[in-house]
């Protein structure tokens, strides 16, 4: 998809500017010409002689310039990509885009693109989970604005979460992504994947042999026909995706925070093995053995994340799809499940321990929608995924 693209790539000021260097370079690899805009900010942690040398192209930096400003140098600039793309996006110019600010080149080039924008956001924890930020970035996701990462990590100044700039193959997939014509191009899915993880104590977990496999192939063949996907994952074995937004969660409850921060969305899909229960009192401490006995563990349920979004009086998304794992009864259970439930279809497989299903690499599974019940083959889970996307894409086309 990136032969003969056009890219402007906007980078703002943040540690993270060094790896822009990586990426112009692989865009090159690919055939796409990039034209870079470097901020003021950003020339503080990358020069535009380097800029330059690697992109082959002259760097934009001043809204001022008389030269290129002699035939509105700005506008041309901001109609002739394919896409635009800010990486690091800072907080400020997450701001100065989400309130229509245009103090200088980048963020005039922003407010008078009509071509399509992604942003790679990179900032201090603190600052990413400031409100302001959470809104400006709920205003640009609303504006049709795609976003790749942040990942979560240790940062430059200490800290760690989630903050830091996605990686450049990362960047290199979601553009790809962005530019694809794919039938979901301008659609915006979740998914979750991965098994949960709730505390009895410090050093023991409540949880599943989920690998999160199905859930990662499900994102990263709905992001090949061209979807924004946000990816809520508990802590999977296997690694996330390429080119979709990744939020890393360890609960039912952080998940289920993670999926209603994502909303709105046209379609989402629960793959995850969310655990049903967590304890009522994870213990602060180490649980002993004791000449008492064993310890009692006493459970509370976790939210329903499945039933809470099909049921949405208002913002549901089009399409809701859940999973159903049995080990016995599958149709019927899971046919009483999506009714039960309310969502519109269920991907139900059989999980026996016999069957090899869960943290395999196949998968066999039976789709149930009003229509009834539809058995698939036995496959691969890339191949179930690739089948599964392509009906979701079918759905909100119809």
């Amino acid at each position: 998809m990136l032969a003969s693209k056009r890219i402007l790539l906007i980078i703002g000021g943040g540690i993270a500017a060094y790896k822009t260097l990586e990426l112009i370079r692989r865009l090159k690899d690919a055939g796409a010409a990039v034209t870079p805009v470097l901020t003021r900010a950003g020339e503080e942690f990358v020069t535009p002689l380097s800029v330059a040398g690697v992109a082959g192209h002259k760097v934009y930096r001043d809204l001022f310039d008389l030269g290129d400003e002699a035939e509105m140098g700005h506008i041309q600039l901001s109609r002739s990509a394919d896409l635009v793309v800010v990486a690091p996006a800072t907080a400020d110019l997450m701001a100065k885009m989400a309130t229509g600010l245009a103090n200088d080149l980048a963020s005039t080039l922003l407010l008078a693109t009509d071509t399509p924008v992604l942003i790679a956001p990179a900032m201090n924890v603190r600052m990413w989970e400031h409100p302001a930020t959470r809104r400006n970035l709920d205003r640009l996701r609303g504006d049709g604005v795609r976003v790749i990462g942040p990942n979560e990590g240790s940062m430059a100044c200490g800290e760690f979460g989630p903050g830091r700039m996605a990686e450049p193959a990362e960047i290199l997939a979601a553009i790809d992504a962005g530019l694809s014509d794919g039938p979901l191009a301008g659609r915006r899915v979740l998914v979750t994947s991965g098994p949960t993880h709730e505390p009895i104590d410090p050093v023991r977990y409540i949880a599943n042999r989920s690998s999160g496999a199905q859930g990662t192939a499900i994102a990263r063949a709905l992001a090949a026909l061209g979807a924004e996907v946000i990816f809520v994952t508990g802590p999977a074995s296997v690694p996330p995706p390429e080119g979709v937004e990744i939020v890393p969660v360890q609960t039912a409850q952080e998940m289920a925070d993670a999926v209603q921060a994502a909303l709105p969305v046209d379609a989402a899909v629960f793959a995850a093995a969310v655990a049903d229960w967590r304890m009522a009192q994870a213990s602060e401490r180490k649980l002993k053995k004791t000449r008492d006995g064993m310890p009692v563990l006493r459970f509370a349920e976790n939210p329903d994340i499945l039933a809470g979004v099909a049921q949405m009086e208002q913002g549901r998304p089009a399409l809701v799809i859940g999973f159903a794992a049995e080990t016995d009864d599958v149709v019927a259970h899971a046919t009483a499940k999506r009714v039960r439930k309310g969502c519109d279809w269920i991907v139900a497989n059989d999980v026996s321990p016999a069957t090899g299903i869960m943290g395999g690499s196949e998968n066999a599974v039976v789709l149930i929608s009003a229509d009834g019940a539809e058995t698939w083959p036995r496959m691969g889970k890339d191949a179930v995924a690739r089948q599964l996307a392509e009906r979701i894409a079918d759905a909100l086309s119809g």
